[in-house]
């Protein structure tokens, strides 16, 4: 019966990977599964954890990557997220160039790397730069949005349909030659549609095909998905519905339906996951509405605000990803909060790859997320500081290289355990608090700054704190395998575990060891004296224990 009981989520696991409803696609394709709101990405049919870094914007070319490479071999990676380009795939319309394609995916596959795709096509941070030169300049056949006096803003029209029709020709053109190269190799897992899309200093489009389109009631499956505000009908045009928000939400509609119409286009050659990406506006509060648009971020883009609207109007997009490059941990918190739903799966599509970012790892994997991916992971002799790191070299990688490798060989087992709801992650807070973590039948008290011997109270000098923790670097990831049963991950923090129901607890056994890629524990040494008597003092570098808990009676 207790072996039963341990191997019921794995067969529950099997039946959900098994039972694919009658016409679904080949159900040895990457794809999205949800179950009781949880969410897993399915590669070679089991749920994979995306340990990723994104390369600089501009080596997407065959002759940059080895600079890429580099980095995401020392950066212990596991996935490269790497643009593909209209204008280098399709320079003169209709004529097809995809041999830098066929280079990425050839090298990915010699270095063991899974590819996600961002395609840069009609938007790529908000703007036109990726589109063809032939795009780019023909205003009258691909036109720009209007202001309300009718100039032309610098962001092209989601309502251009010869736009939409060449963008959707390119993009099937890519998925079909996708396709074709790697239908039976599976290297390609997923593809990003356009690049943090939305307007900056425009609500929406004026042009004359939007002005119509906005006079026109809201369609159904916005109102079902998108709320109107308190006080609103429940029906009628964009502004009767939603007043002060109406133009936001217009043009968040209008670019959602844009991209799902490129994204259904695509799945229907080639069935991959498709998400698009945010630039975030500043995190909400839970409860409490989203304030109105005042040209503080990208009108339109998939906000947290809006996720209802992406969903309704582009169903053939999988999810949102954040782009996380605010490092204050309470927005990183919040951030996560927002997009971490039951009808949208958590993937950090982009981080900052300064070291401060390195902690929230833990917190976001903790969190049950498909994956993140830090931007800039590169030797490209580029720095984007201040959102990232000013180094370029070995110093970028290593913090985040020590996290992943902690994880990497574990992988496949994490993203089962968060498919399953066993897992749970905290990153050292800029106040450096004590954080509290509620497990299954446990409580789990993490703490920062520690010595890894005694209690604070004894030192003479309760100023006095342990050296490297100068700033906030502290992280751990708990995964409950069992009853009273963990696997935890983390560095800089110290973890003491107590029994929810008030009993007297203690610890059976806690080994530190390293699982293998075909799920195997290996043992280092056994903790026990010293190493337990005051909690769980992770060190400096990522470690990963294996520990039981036991009750007994007072």
């Amino acid at each position: 019966m207790k072996r039963f009981r341990m191997l019921a989520p794995v067969l529950a696991l099997a039946q959900l990977v098994l039972t694919a409803p009658a016409g679904a696609a080949d159900p040895g394709l990457p794809r999205m599964v949800e179950r009781e709101g949880r969410h897993a990405l399915l590669v070679d049919g089991h749920p994979f954890l995306v340990l990723g870094g994104q390369a600089h914007n501009s080596s997407n070319y065959p002759l940059a990557l080895p600079k890429v490479w580099a980095a995401l071999e020392d950066a212990q990676a596991n996935t490269l997220a790497i643009p593909v380009a209209w204008e280098q795939v399709e320079p003169e319309e209709g004529r097809f160039d995809f041999s830098y394609v066929d280079t990425l995916v050839a090298q990915a596959r010699r270095h063991g790397k899974r590819l996600v795709l961002l395609w840069f096509g009609t938007w790529k941070n908000t703007g036109p730069a990726y589109t063809p030169e032939w795009v780019k300049f023909d205003d009258a056949r691909f036109p720009r949005m209007r202001d309300r006096e009718g100039k032309a803003s610098y962001c092209l029209s989601p309502f251009g349909e010869a736009t939409l029709a060449a963008d959707r020709k390119a993009f099937v053109a890519l998925m079909r030659h996708i396709r074709n190269i790697d239908a039976g190799k599976r290297t390609v897992i997923m593809v990003q549609v356009e690049n943090e899309v939305g307007t900056y200093g425009l609500v929406r489009d004026y042009g004359a095909r939007a002005e119509a389109a906005f006079r026109q009631p809201v369609p159904e499956a916005v109102l079902a998905r998108q709320r109107p505000p308190a006080g609103r009908p429940a029906e009628g045009s964009w502004s009767e519905v939603y007043g002060d928000y109406a133009e936001q939400y217009f043009h968040a509609w209008a670019m959602a339906r844009y991209i799902g119409d490129i994204a259904k286009a695509g799945r229907a050659v080639y069935d991959l996951p498709m998400f698009v990406n945010n630039a975030l506006r500043e995190p909400g509060h839970p409860g409490q509405p989203a304030t109105v648009w005042r040209g503080d971020f990208a009108s339109g883009g998939p906000t947290w605000d809006v996720l209802g609207i992406y969903k309704a109007a582009a169903p053939h997009i999988d999810f949102a990803a954040p782009d996380i490059y605010m490092p204050e941990s309470d927005k990183v918190g919040a951030v996560l909060e927002s997009f971490r739903r039951p009808d949208n799966a958590l993937l950090v599509a982009e981080m900052g790859n300064a070291a401060a970012y390195a902690r929230y790892v833990y917190q976001i994997l903790g969190q049950g997320a498909l994956g993140v991916v830090p931007f800039g992971i590169d030797y490209a002799s580029y720095s984007n500081y201040p959102l990232g790191s000013k180094h370029t070299d070995r110093r970028m990688v290593e913090p985040f290289a020590q996290v992943y490798a902690a994880f990497g060989p574990m992988a496949r087992l994490w993203a089962r355990w968060a498919f399953e709801g066993r897992t749970h992650g905290v990153a050292e807070g800029d106040d450096r608090a004590e954080q509290t973590v509620v497990l299954n039948g446990w409580k789990a008290t993490v703490s920062f700054r520690e010595f890894q011997f005694g209690e604070r109270q004894y030192l003479r000098d309760k100023n006095e704190y342990a050296e490297g923790t100068e700033q906030p670097g502290g992280g751990v990831a708990i995964a409950q395998i069992g009853p009273g049963e963990f696997v935890l991950v983390g560095q800089r923090a110290r973890i003491k575990l107590a029994s929810a129901d008030g009993k007297p607890a203690m610890f059976a056994r806690v080994e530190e060891g390293r699982f293998d890629a075909a799920g195997r524990w290996t043992m280092e040494r056994n903790w026990n004296g010293d190493q337990t008597d005051y909690g769980l003092n992770l060190p400096a570098a990522p470690t990963v224990l294996k520990l039981r808990m036991r009750t007994y009676e007072p």
